[in-house]
């Protein structure tokens, strides 16, 4: 069985991912792709994560934990969602280091699950934006207490991304950035699910929805109703150039207000970011989804 592991991060689809593949749960049984419910794996993994001491532990464990999860059926994929899965937002940085406890996690779920064929889907989010919602999200811990005393200058996603293909190179990734989610939506369910690029989703929008206006989303509907032969490259410059017109600012522009941040440390940041998605791209293993 394939096992697809959406791993987050924080702060990014904040849990609409899973909510429009939902929406798709006929199509998915149909394809056999199972979406079981959260509430039948995210503690109980984490909690046999905690025990294991070996793979024969392992072993005795995931009888248990896929019939919580699945019962008697036998799907082809089975997709996992849990944006703490390498760890809670106050423990995100640690050592300069984004989830430094992401390969030990990894490592234990690919002996868990040993003999299936897993696979890590993640959002990455330009650290210039991703610490302020780390700190925001403590409101009762200072920023030094959340950041572990970071250097923001030197959080790198390609780090994260180059220890995890080391723990588990077995493992292929899949990663896109936040930024363009609104716009690849559509192609980041289907790949999730394994369906083919042509089949047609629901929720395709969802996201543009949340920070798009609404008279903005009934010009989108009825363009689309009016151009349906358009192509997956057409629709998201048609998606882009809506969100251009339409977009809700204070959904899209975010106040980025820490002790000591600069405009021009938030540039640099956010420089070296895109630098660092050019260098995620170019990692044996990785897929990045770009619009």
């Amino acid at each position: 069985m394939q096992i697809v592991l959406h791993a987050g991060a924080h702060f990014t689809d904040e849990g609409k991912l899973l909510g429009s593949l939902t929406k798709n749960r006929d199509l998915l049984a149909q394809n056999g792709v199972a979406l079981p419910p959260q509430s039948t794996y995210r503690r109980q993994i984490r909690d046999t994560l905690g025990q294991m001491s070996s793979s024969m532990m392992a072993t005795d464990h995931k009888g248990a934990i896929m019939s919580g999860m699945i019962g008697d059926a036998k799907p082809d994929r089975m997709i996992l969602s849990n944006d703490n899965f390498f760890g809670v937002p106050r423990l995100a940085i640690r050592d300069n280091c984004l989830f430094s406890s992401a390969g030990d996690r990894l490592r234990g779920v690919s002996s868990l699950f040993y003999g299936e064929d897993l696979e890590i889907f993640m959002s990455i989010r330009n650290p210039a934006t991703f610490v302020p919602a780390l700190v925001a999200a403590s409101p009762t811990h200072s920023i030094e207490q959340v950041t572990d005393d970071c250097d923001p200058l030197a959080l790198r996603w390609s780090e994260l991304i180059l220890r995890i293909r080391d723990a588990v190179p077995h493992m292929p990734v899949t990663v896109w950035c936040n930024e363009d989610t609104p716009i690849i939506w559509e192609e980041i369910m289907r790949d999730m699910a394994g369906l083919d690029p042509a089949t047609a989703v629901a929720g395709g929008t969802d996201l543009l929805r949340s920070i798009m206006s609404d008279e903005g989303m009934a010009r989108l509907e009825a363009f689309l109703v009016e151009h349906p032969g358009v192509t997956e490259i057409q629709k998201r410059r048609i998606y882009a150039a809506f969100l251009d017109k339409f977009a809700i600012e204070d959904e899209i522009e975010e106040e980025l207000d820490l002790p000591g941040w600069t405009v021009p440390m938030v540039e640099h940041m956010t420089q070296a970011y895109d630098e660092d998605v050019y260098r995620i791209e170019r990692i044996p293993g990785v897929t990045v989804l770009t619009p």
